[in-house]
């Protein structure tokens, strides 16, 4: 074994036991993986560092050979065993209960969201928050992926011993992609239609949508996102109130998600908590008119380039909505909402996580 191969030290990266890549944690974890895999030859040879996934074995390979993959198994809720030492291990969100290997010398967790603290009431929320404290115990270093966020872990959890630091997601530009019109589109397609995409959980806020439709049959509403036992009530809601302007469209490809942002008048996202909000700047990269609730970290994402909803009573959104989209008529402000969205790429939020290990390795003795 050589010197310089001696010296490497391993980076674990945490995806946990992921199923599929198509909410918000999903590809958090693909786009930020595909990014430091991207580098990871540069950080081989400039830091000696190797970086490895640790993801089902289904998965293995998905980020190219220059990469490690490490196995994952239920029984590494308890205990993680492995005969390679790892210098830092990085889990990527707070609902990965996998630990990290024995011996670990570093560790970085990434918080997406507290949304607990408005979903959960009595004994169940302080559970959730007394969970979250003893995890985060533990680690060298906290990431919030919003001033938001890391404002929620200061006021919930003033123990911590590391004060967050702020690294925002990226967000795909999927503008210059492939783009296939999805199945089920029908005669929507030839018509102007306003746009939700989610993973269509209570949330997201899916009824104030449907209001906005029964207040709007004229305008036609596609709402696209993951099936779910909660998408079979969305299903049926919009049949019992017989709202014929309003399309479901579940588990369409990324070929479909660009041909929707690029064909929609306009993106709706009236969410009621959200960590980050991820569609509204895929959108935003169309240049697309977008229509955000002003709850949680959305006004720090959509920043002045969005619109924002001050009530979810149906004709008041219909109202906001037709003005909005007059207002994004104006010279400039298209080419202005695509230079907001380019500020959140995936290879500067790859750079940060870069920066944060180098930071926590400088003093390690490799």
């Amino acid at each position: 074994m050589t010197t310089r191969a001696a010296a490497l030290r391993h980076v674990g990266i945490g995806l946990g036991r992921i199923r599929h890549w198509n909410d918000g944690l999903g590809e958090f974890s693909r786009q930020l993986c595909g990014a430091l895999a991207a580098r990871a030859d540069e950080l081989r040879e400039r830091d000696c560092i190797a970086l490895h996934f640790h993801l089902p074995h289904e998965f293995h390979g998905l980020f190219g050979a220059q990469v490690g993959y490490l196995a994952t198994h239920t029984l590494q809720r308890a205990a993680h065993l492995r005969t390679t030492g790892f210098a830092l291990w990085h889990t990527l969100h707070q609902h990965n209960r996998l630990r990290a290997p024995l011996g670990t010398r570093r560790r970085v967790e990434t918080v997406h969201d507290l949304n607990f603290l408005h979903t959960k009431r009595g004994g169940k929320l302080e559970g959730y928050r007394a969970r979250l404290a003893r995890r985060l115990a533990a680690a060298d270093a906290v990431v919030a992926i919003t001033q938001y966020v890391a404002g929620d872990l200061a006021r919930e959890l003033p123990s911590l011993r590391v004060a967050p630091q702020v690294i925002h997601n990226g967000a795909t530009d999927l503008s210059g992609a492939p783009q296939t019109p999805p199945a089920g589109i029908g005669e929507i397609a030839a018509r102007p239609f306003l746009l939700h995409v989610s993973r269509l959980a209570p949330t997201k806020n899916i009824t104030a949508l449907l209001d906005l439709a029964a207040a709007w049959p004229e305008q036609p509403l596609v709402l696209a996102g993951a099936a779910s036992d909660y998408t079979a009530t969305v299903r049926r809601s919009i049949a019992e109130r017989g709202l014929h302007n309003v399309t479901l469209l579940l588990d369409i490809g990324e070929a479909e998600k660009a041909w929707l942002y690029a064909h929609c008048m306009g993106f709706l996202f009236p969410s009621l908590a959200e960590g980050f909000g991820l569609p509204p700047i895929e959108a935003m990269h169309f240049g697309k008119p977008v229509f955000l609730s002003r709850l949680t970290s959305l006004p720090e994402v959509g920043g002045e380039l969005a619109f924002y909803f001050d009530t979810f009573d149906g004709p008041q959104m219909r109202a906001r909505i037709e003005a909005g989209l007059a207002a994004h008529q104006a010279p400039g402000r298209a080419d202005a909402v695509i230079a907001h969205a380019r500020q959140f790429s995936w290879s500067r939020c790859a750079l940060s996580y870069i920066a944060l290990y180098r930071r926590l390795l400088a003093d390690d003795p490799a």
